[in-house]
């Protein structure tokens, strides 16, 4: 096998970078059900809260105090900040976990990954066109909910500025900025989950394996971070950090929490990713 793959990467034409194109891989990905059920998952999600607040009545303070949730109703910016509020501790794990994980493993599961390998396909190649596709719907995934969100409430609340539940509101340009540098800041919050999940895909011939097992990493990361026993070991936590973006939503944004945020996401999603691609460089396919 080893020579047949030697001999077809020195015939005339052949250009590793031209195998598994990005755009044949996104067609693939974007046409499985899977997909297609988290967008409509993530897409209804907004419709559900908006039901919820006409059968329950708006959301109001409690004990005196303002939440961002008791502002849901306040215009369409806070409808989608709350959106991102109640899905990014948990809901948005979920799409990340499922395009990263069932990345290699859907692959070896369906036995076709060394045909893949054969074509050939170089494993870094595979590696690269697999993990940009699944980061690319990530970020789509992201996007989703707080666009859909913010349609949705403009059409039931209104459009108008962005209340601030401490008081003072920004306008709807200064609002849209911060939303997206929200976005940005959830995307980079769970690299490490996308990091667990393709590494634990080149680990497993068991996709729901790698998925499972980043969600329940991420939940155990969550639950530690509630421990505050262990004082400012929660720092080097990642799930420390994912709430971090609500400091861009005031006055005065601070952004010292998600720059910590950042820093210990994208280091730990680097060390993830190197681990998956070292470990698939040497090893052995049988499916």
């Amino acid at each position: 096998m080893s020579t047949l793959v030697e001999r077809t990467e020195t015939a005339d034409g052949y250009r590793a970078r031209r195998t598994l194109p990005l755009r044949v891989e996104l067609l693939r990905q974007l046409k499985r059900r899977r997909t297609l059920v988290m967008g409509a998952i993530l897409a209804l999600l907004p419709f559900v809260l908006v039901a919820a607040f006409a059968i329950g009545g708006e959301p109001g303070g409690r004990n005196g105090q303002v939440t961002l949730m008791d502002t849901a109703t306040a215009s369409g910016a806070n409808f989608a900040a709350v959106n991102l509020f109640v899905s990014a501790g948990f809901l948005l794990v979920i799409p990340v976990a499922l395009f990263c994980g069932d990345t290699i493993a859907s692959e070896a599961s369906w036995s076709s990954l060394r045909y893949l390998l054969a074509a050939p396909v170089p494993r870094t190649r595979l590696l690269w066109s697999k993990l940009t596709v699944a980061l690319g719907l990530s970020l789509a995934a992201m996007i989703l909910l707080p666009v859909v969100a913010l349609a949705v409430g403009t059409a039931a609340y209104g459009w108008g500025p962005l209340a601030i539940p401490t008081g003072g509101a920004l306008s709807p340009g200064v609002a849209t900025q911060r939303l997206l540098v929200v976005i940005a800041y959830v995307f980079v919050s769970q690299l490490v989950t996308a990091g667990l999940a393709f590494w634990l895909s080149t680990k497993t011939d068991a996709p729901l394996g790698a998925v499972g097992g980043a969600v329940g990493l991420t939940i155990v990361g969550n639950v530690l971070d509630a421990v505050t026993a262990l004082g400012h070991w929660r720092d080097f936590l990642p799930a420390h950090w994912q709430f971090a973006w609500a400091d861009a939503v005031q006055p005065t944004p601070e952004w010292g929490g998600m720059i910590q945020g950042t820093a210990i996401s994208v280091t730990y999603a680097l060390v993830l990713f190197a681990l998956a691609f070292r470990g698939f460089r040497h090893k052995d396919i049988v499916s």
